[in-house]
């Protein structure tokens, strides 16, 4: 056995090795510094697909049972005087006022503020700080939109107010959520939050944020009238939705171990399992010796046994094709692409990108779906296709979050400096609150170099856990080892296939052409 791992690590060694020692110039995508690979780019595909394959073997040797799915190791932090502090009010009540006032912030600042985005808070802190910075958060630390998200809190409040004013009734409506809706709602606003980010060529203009905030909160708070505050977060909250996705595979979990608390729920937060874990309101209700608040292994929770619908294995399937479809527009293939039906067949750019949009997760949806047949029928089962499918949708996350973390890092890193000066004059008035206002972004924070190694680090390592909880859910799924094997080898072709396409999108030589309407 010894000598089997030593092989099989040797092998993986010497595969990134391959992509690193032996190219022509090309670029790190999503940086303008020009780097010079010190092989050619076909090793570093090859290498790292190498690498992904051979650790579908180590993984396929030494998994042979049925991992623990509910015995995981966990750390209960709420055991410690210090761990009960995270959760004390003292802690919480400043961190829900701050959000709230951030966001009222940016409205500020978008309508009474610069027009310009360099001068303006509210494009960095909604586009480098939020969006991109509070994905990392998320998955590295944990589900903290939860605990911040400006809609929820203010909704709390307003309900707080009406029940003391009212004698206890509840605030709003509280209609049953249609069942057949899922999470529909949801994903077509985070498909409109997707196209504001990468078609729309208004995106970054102050104003435009705090009006699109403005109408995303009507909706918002709409939702939560009619159905619920629970409800709405669970089903039509886009981003409650996509970093509770992404903060599976965070560390940290919160867990509600009476199941009786969590029974009358709307949120139906019980998994198949009988476990509450990640649900905030039972959390509030239970008892504190029935609250857990844990640490545990990264990337468990995105093998919590329950079940999904076709809506969220949608959205999920979205998400990666998004951020994906954000890279492939920098590639010179997708400005070919756009020169070639410009004029000819469409006269806007706008329509040629969301077109493209539209089309990316159409495509990976096909294409999962037929790697999902194949799955079925190279096991042998009678499991329905779209059963396969929604089963194993929850180990393309850490794919979704490596990409994410290859190709925005250096936009954090870089762009995200712009919130110091800006800190001292949010609205561009030439204030200088706290003596911030001078300071210059240092754009050698990060070179084009190391960018290329992380994206490449990034993208292996969470294609290698991908396979293995793939794997773990097939052995799950369909119990016996060998059919579980033998349906991993078509999801093994897909991690294979995207390892490389990450890979070669990132390499290719900035070519940016913007919708121009």
């Amino acid at each position: 056995m010894r000598r089997l791992v030593r092989s099989a690590l040797l092998g993986t060694g010497l595969a990134l090795l391959m992509g690193g020692l032996l190219t022509p110039p090309v670029y790190a995508h999503g940086f303008g510094e020009r780097y010079d690979l010190p092989v050619p780019l076909w090793l570093y595909l090859t290498g790292a697909a190498a690498a992904v394959a051979l650790s579908f073997l180590v993984i396929s040797f030494f998994v042979r049972g049925t991992p623990g799915f509910r015995d995981y190791p966990r750390l209960n932090l709420l055991r410690w005087r210090a761990g009960r502090a995270l959760i004390h009010p003292v802690v919480v009540i400043p961190i829900k006022v701050a959000s709230v006032a951030l966001f009222l912030l940016v409205i500020v600042a978008g309508l009474v503020g610069s027009f310009l985005a360099t001068e303006n808070l509210a494009p960095t802190l909604v586009w480098v700080l939020w969006w991109v910075g509070l994905a990392y958060v998320s998955a590295l630390v944990g589900n903290v939109w939860a605990l911040i998200n400006p809609w929820k809190i203010a909704f709390e409040w307003a309900q707080a107010l009406y029940r003391r004013l009212s004698h206890g009734e509840r605030l709003g409506f509280n209609l049953p959520y249609p069942g057949k809706l899922g999470v529909w709602p949801g994903l077509l606003l985070f498909l409109s939050f997707a196209w504001v980010e990468l078609v729309y060529v208004e995106s970054a203009l102050p104003a435009r944020i705090a009006q699109m905030a403005l109408i995303y909160s009507l909706i918002t708070w709409g939702g939560m009238l009619l159905f619920g505050k629970e409800q709405w977060l669970r089903y039509g909250e886009a981003f409650a939705i996509v970093f509770g996705f992404l903060a599976r595979f965070a560390p940290t979990e919160l867990r509600v171990t009476a199941r009786e608390v969590c029974h009358s729920c709307p949120a139906e937060c019980l998994d198949q399992d009988g476990l509450c874990i990640g649900c905030n309101d039972c959390f509030h209700k239970a008892l504190p010796g029935q609250r857990e608040l844990n640490l545990r292994p990264f990337a468990v929770g995105l093998l919590r046994n329950e079940a999904v619908s076709p809506s969220v294995m949608a959205f999920v399937v979205l998400l990666l094709a998004t951020v994906t479809f954000d890279g492939f527009m920098a590639t010179p293939v997708w400005g070919n692409i756009i020169l070639s039906l410009y004029d000819d067949i469409f006269s806007s750019f706008t329509t040629i990108f969301t077109l493209g949009l539209v089309a990316f997760p159409v495509i990976l949806v096909g294409v999962y779906l037929g790697v999902s047949a194949l799955m079925v029928a190279a096991s042998g089962s009678r499991v329905p296709i779209g059963d396969m499918a929604r089963a194993f949708v929850y180990s393309l996350i850490p794919i979704a979050l490596a990409y994410h973390l290859a190709h925005y890092l250096s936009f954090l890193l870089i762009q995200g400096q712009r919130i110091i000066p800006l800190a001292s004059d949010p609205l561009g008035y030439g204030w200088n609150l706290f003596g911030t206002a001078d300071y210059i972004v240092n754009i050698a924070i990060i070179n084009a170099r190391f960018a290329w190694i992380t994206a490449v680090v990034a993208i292996v390592v969470g294609h290698i856990i991908a396979v293995y909880l793939a794997h773990a859910i097939a052995l799950r799924m369909l119990g016996e080892r060998r059919p579980a094997l033998r349906s991993q080898y078509p999801m093994l072709a897909l991690m294979v296939g995207y390892t490389m396409v990450s890979l070669w999108i990132i390499a290719q030589p900035i070519v940016e052409i913007a919708p121009k309407g």
